[in-house]
């Protein structure tokens, strides 16, 4: 069985690394990543890989805010917590926001659907998603390889498929369980701040 499953991965790891990129991509980078550090990939091709998901999917959230606002998903997404202080942070400061954005784990796609209905130009939005995806490609591609450095050097010698895919287990485990975590506290945040406006606008209300 885990042959078979090694074989897969072999075989369309690099598609299916570009597609798990399109969004939230992070343990998708950084199992690139050290499958990259066990010679199943290129590093290079693995960066690609990983440059080409996040660029294209942020690029593609961005178009839907600019040309398709008026649609029912567009309209859904501008109700979820967070919209209006994202709305708030691209207007006050649009290049940070666009290099920064897709480290807050739960926004990208929000926050570039709210990128795409503010005014920031289509060729400067490109111009800074493509230096914030290839930053980003590399530090999770990084982490992803040094995790496989780490796991290779406590086992003591080069993994075996099996053991690859242990490995492979435990990072998605551990990468989805802190995301969860923050993104439960971002979500807490936003409705404590929300919590906070509602009150001083009935205490400011004649």
């Amino acid at each position: 069985m885990t042959e078979t499953i090694h074989g897969i991965i072999e075989h369309y790891g690099l598609l299916a690394v570009l597609l798990g990129c399109l969004a939230e991509g992070e343990t998708v980078a950084m199992l690139g990543g050290f499958f990259a550090h066990q010679h199943v990939f290129a590093f290079w091709q693995t960066l690609l890989a990983v440059f080409a998901g996040a660029f294209l999917g942020d690029s593609a959230f961005f178009m839907m805010g600019r040309g398709f606002a008026q649609t029912k998903l567009v309209q859904r997404i501008s109700r979820k917590p967070g919209f209006n202080r994202a709305r708030q942070l691209v207007t006050a400061h649009p290049n940070i926001y666009v290099l920064s954005n897709r480290y807050i784990y739960g926004m990208r796609i929000l926050g570039g659907i709210v990128a795409g209905l503010s005014g920031v130009a289509t060729t400067r939005f490109l111009f800074l998603n493509a230096i914030s995806a290839a930053v980003w490609s590399i530090l999770f591609c990084g982490l992803g390889y040094l995790f496989g450095l780490g796991a290779e050097q406590i086992v003591g010698r080069a993994l075996l498929h099996h053991e690859r895919l242990l490995v492979a287990f435990a990072i998605g485990v551990i990468v989805m369980t802190a995301a969860f975590v923050i993104a439960r506290a971002l979500l807490r945040r936003e409705r404590l701040r929300g919590n906070q406006t509602a009150d001083a606008d009935q205490i400011g209300a004649p």
